[in-house]
């Protein structure tokens, strides 16, 4: 193949799968430089309003950073299979590897590891990405992969998802893919605007904008469910078939929608039954002014209780 290599689809190309995702990295460690900085001037705060302060900031950027990464992560919805295919075009020989197809908001991830990972004189492993999101063109990217010459599984899992396939998974999974995304930016709006409330004396209005984030979370997450709706087309490699799952990043939106509801439905009710204490929480008003209120209280109450006590002359 010497002779050929820069012709496609004969070059000659090694490929490693990635081993992060810049972008979801570069939010992690924004997110993380701001936990840093709370730790930084926490100990500047008096007493218990330190512990409600890590407490409330700790829990609001987990909050943030789980909206914002699952926008950009593959796990939605998730794959694999190990058989034994053919390996390119052009030739009769066969490897032993691992396919496995990740599905996010933006566009799937196809992986191909050799298994082992030295085969017929080639290092197998492989990590191609195919996106579908506004301004890109899916087919243009399975063109590009035909011209590079990918391994056939890899082709072969990616025409599934061409605009003119007969599986029509494509349109399905964009459609949901980009009502979910566009759910997750508005719950990141409504985050801020939860965010900016509890720090202001009407606070209780923080609880009802966390409701909304969970609201538009859970909405994402049924917009991508909606999937399910479309019998998803088999992808055989010889006896063996490749299922798909939700992946990490569903489960994870699922369980911060929760914690979202849960929280903002116990301010609410708190509100109702113990102001006081939830407006310590918030440091509207300190301990000792607490404490002043409650001494005069029970002064009061003891006061008229004697007054009464004493019989009339």
């Amino acid at each position: 193949m010497t002779f050929y290599d820069g012709i496609y689809p004969f070059y000659n190309h090694d490929r490693k799968p990635s081993v992060f995702d810049v972008q979801c990295m570069i939010i992690i460690i924004v997110f993380v430089v701001f936990a840093l900085t709370l730790f930084v001037i926490l100990p500047g705060i008096r007493g218990r309003a330190r512990i409600s302060w890590a407490c409330r900031i700790l829990t609001s950027l987990f909050i943030g950073t789980v909206i914002v990464v699952v926008n950009f992560t593959s796990d939605w919805e998730v794959g694999s299979v190990s058989a034994t295919t053919t390996y390119k075009s052009f030739s009769n020989a066969v490897v032993n590897a691992e396919i496995g197809l990740q599905v996010g908001l933006n566009g799937v991830n196809i992986t191909l590891k050799g298994n082992p990972i030295q085969q017929i004189n080639e290092t197998i492993n492989y990590n191609e990405e195919f996106v579908w999101s506004f301004g890109s063109d899916y087919n243009q990217y399975y063109n590009d992969g035909l011209k590079k010459g990918l391994p056939n599984p890899i082709l072969y899992v990616a025409e599934k998802f061409t605009q003119f396939n007969p599986c029509g998974m494509l349109f399905q999974y964009r459609i949901s893919g980009h009502y979910a995304s566009a759910c997750m930016w508005v719950a990141f709006c409504s985050w801020i605007v939860c965010n900016i409330l509890f720090s202001m004396p009407s606070f209780i209005y923080g609880a009802y904008m966390i409701l909304v984030t969970s609201a538009f979370m859970i909405f994402s997450i049924i917009s991508f469910a909606t999937v399910r709706n479309i019998e998803f087309c088999n992808i055989h490699f010889g006896a063996e078939t490749l299922k798909m799952e939700f992946g990490a990043s569903f489960w994870i939106s699922l369980a911060t929608g929760l914690l979202c509801f849960v929280v903002g439905t116990t301010l609410i009710v708190l509100n109702f039954c113990a102001p006081n204490k939830l407006k310590i929480f918030f440091n509207m008003i300190e301990e000792d002014e607490e404490e002043q209120q409650e001494e005069i209280y029970i002064n009061k109450y003891t006061r008229d209780s004697m007054s009464k006590d004493v019989p009339e002359v």
